[in-house]
């Protein structure tokens, strides 16, 4: 049960004096449902509004403050006439002007010979002055209540300022004073204030910079909510700690047959993240273990030398991939790897129906089917294991946490092993992925060669052309041209990539394909084993080949107006190529004139292939909220922290809860922790605490 001293801040708004249902649904648009997000929600920018005695003292085109009498009203005739009010300010003629305005409330708000305190933006039109929709009157005996500077919040239609601003007040008149929750250690280091003081400096602000990232009182309360973030962590991993799960036990027999037979050698990194996983998996706990690696980095063979390790105990695993194709390569690449292995391999998408789909499905209940591969229809309620003991997700940007903790219930706590190609910010791991484990294969496979990477412009297209013709002329090489990304719009996205096939199917006479999103899986599917297994040498495609294309005869991608795109989306992208040991590029083509953002990301793209690296400036260029995508879900909500800013203070945060946790696992020594749980909405470790 929360706290009582937390109860106002944390009911609904409905709760406040002028908030009913209208009002209710207008401010929830905002995202604040509860009391305390009003807190949250700061002004962007602030106003200054002085006071000017005389009229011809004011700035035009500023907000000023003014004393005005009201003369006369003059209401409007048509729909899109103006509301005019003529008043005097000194005896100079002065128009307060309203569109779409309603006359009742005009004149109660300013009725005639009253005198009034009024604030706006000064301007002088058609000889007069006049400000168009004042954002305060008051009455002059009420002059106290107009301040200098004024707060601006971002709103939504139907809500005034004036009105956010009052019930905003309501919500900072009542903040309890809290005791505090940071030592002092960190609070001397920071140089941070109290949280209420924070809170009130940053919405009634002196200066413009206090809406800077930088800003002092922003970083206390961005440490604040990381704190609340990492010690829920810290929390659910301890209890989820004590519980026992599958204890692996084998004889590493098909672990070493698979690795006797491989083409190649592992690398050092991938034999150390062997090792990382297999020390999970023989123990009695749950392994939630995230592998990242770059593209090419031998992720698959890492997970697989899981498997076999699971596999022989006795168990069932599965792979989920986010899309057919790349669950069928992974199938393919995984049957031939095994082949001479005792262990039985399927597939299961969406695409399985009727006697084929049950037959499946039986196969896999009587636990005869050993790896299961497939998509999300992996986790769908129809699917049952006899038991399950691991589950690989490939490309987890791709899937929500929920579909990750689906498998939970598919088996006796079964351990998890997330995927990801995408190199990811340390930030932004240990903010989205908190609650795993971490291994990063950081070798590219032994004779894999790097990606060669140039930048060119538009105007050099015609050469390029040049140089596809001689090279499809003197090799078996084949192409990838990806089209230019426009932002939220498939249909301009589609319309790029059919003018650019056939441009190019008029130089390649039928040697061109066209690959895009709008494209059902099946004929998707089709395109891609046609072009890979046919005399096809260039594909046309937008960024749908981003994830999941393994052709290894294509040596060459071709990026056009590569300036549109992310850094890690262009190296994800890069990543199509290299997958042999023979040279391979990668050609950037963009528009003359660049900003300096775009340069700087071509110019990472030329001078490196470190994926994480890559990573890491992208983080600093776009912000936490692009660089994994827009729709992904994994990276939690943050009212306040920016990780682009706030990376010093998410590994401070981190620190300090696993300390506190570390000796005080309850919170019992340090109970005003608790207070910090409940104020950052991360009840359920409180809970979890409270359940034991």
């Amino acid at each position: 049960m929360r706290p009582a001293h937390l109860d106002l801040l944390l009911s609904p708004i409905n709760k406040l004096k002028g908030v009913g249902p209208k009002i209710e649904n207008i401010i929830n648009k905002l995202g604040i449902n509860l009391n305390i997000h009003f807190l949250w929600h700061f002004p962007y920018k602030i106003i200054e509004k002085k006071y000017y005695e005389n009229i011809h003292d004011a700035p035009l085109n500023q907000f000023v403050t003014l004393k005005i009498e009201v003369i006369k009203h003059y209401p409007s005739k048509f729909r899109r006439q103006p509301y005019r009010v003529s008043c005097l300010a000194n005896e100079t003629a002065i128009d307060i002007v309203y569109f779409n305005a309603r006359h009742p409330v005009i004149r109660s708000i300013l009725p005639p010979k009253s005198f009034k305190m009024i604030s706006g933006k000064l301007e002088f039109f058609k000889n007069k002055f006049q400000i168009t929709h004042p954002s305060n009157i008051e009455n002059v005996t009420d002059i106290q209540l107009l301040r200098e500077k004024e707060p601006v919040y971002s709103l939504t239609a139907g809500l005034n300022m004036k009105t956010f601003i009052k019930l905003s007040n309501q919500v900072l008149d009542s903040i309890p004073n809290l005791k505090e929750w940071i030592e002092e250690r960190l609070l001397l280091k920071y140089n941070f204030i109290s949280w209420k003081e924070a809170i009130e400096k940053l919405h009634n602000p002196e200066i413009e910079d206090t809406y800077s990232e930088k800003n002092i009182f922003r970083r206390r309360l961005a440490f604040d909510e990381l704190l609340a973030h990492q010690l829920a962590i810290c929390i659910i991993r301890t209890i989820d700690n004590k519980k026992v799960s599958v204890d692996f036990k084998n004889n590493n027999k098909l672990k070493n047959d698979l690795i006797k037979n491989l083409e190649f050698k592992l690398t050092n990194s991938q034999i150390n993240v062997v090792d990382e996983i297999q020390k999970d998996l023989v123990s009695n706990k749950q392994m939630i273990r995230l592998l990242q690696g770059d593209v090419g980095s031998g992720k698959t063979i890492v997970a697989l030398i899981s498997m076999l390790t699971v596999i022989e105990s006795g168990y069932q695993v599965t792979l989920m991939a986010p899309t057919s194709i790349l669950a069928y390569q992974h199938y393919e690449n995984i049957s031939k790897l095994i082949l001479n292995l005792p262990i039985e391999i399927d597939i299961l998408t969406g695409k399985d129906k009727g006697k084929k789909r049950i037959e499946k499905l039986e196969k896999i209940k009587d636990g005869k089917t050993q790896i299961i591969i497939g998509t999300h229809a992996l986790i769908q309620e129809g699917v049952k294991f006899k038991k399950l003991g691991l589950s690989v997700i490939d490309e987890q940007h791709r899937f929500g946490v929920y579909q990750r903790m689906a498998f939970n219930y598919k088996g006796f706590r079964p351990s998890i092993l997330v995927m990801s190609a995408t190199p990811i910010p340390r930030t932004l791991t240990l903010a989205a992925y908190g609650d795993m484990d971490e291994s990063r294969l950081i070798e590219k496979p032994i004779g894999r060669k790097p990606i060669k990477t140039t930048s060119l412009t538009l105007k050099k297209e015609k050469d390029l052309i040049e140089r596809i013709k001689k090279k499809i002329n003197n090799s078996n090489d084949k192409f990838f041209w990806v089209c230019p990304l426009i932002e939220e719009s498939q249909e301009l996205d589609l319309k790029a990539a059919t003018d650019r096939y056939i441009a190019l199917n008029k130089i390649f006479k039928n040697k061109v394909m066209l690959i895009h999103g709008q494209l059902s899986e099946k004929d998707k599917e089709l395109t891609m084993e046609k072009f890979k297994n046919e005399d096809y040498r260039i594909l046309v495609a937008t960024t749908v080949i981003e994830v999941g294309i393994d052709i290894k005869s294509a040596t060459t991608i071709i990026i056009e107006h590569a300036e549109r795109f992310g850094l890690a989306q262009l190296h994800q992208l890069r990543g199509r190529v290299g997958r042999n040991d023979e040279e391979s590029y990668c050609i950037l083509l963009h528009k003359e004139n660049i900003n300096d953002t775009a340069k700087k990301r071509l110019d990472i793209m030329t001078n490196t292939n470190d994926g994480f690296l890559i990573a890491e400036e992208d983080l600093k260029i776009r912000g936490p909220g692009e660089v994994l995508g827009k729709r992904q879900s994994g990276l939690p909500s943050f009212n306040i922290a920016d990780l682009s800013y706030d990376g010093d203070l998410l590994e401070e945060a981190k620190l300090y809860a696993e300390n506190i946790i570390s000796y005080d696992p309850q919170l019992n020594q340090n109970k005003n922790l608790k207070d910090l749980l409940y104020i950052h909405e991360r009840d359920t470790a409180i809970k979890t605490l409270n359940a034991g």
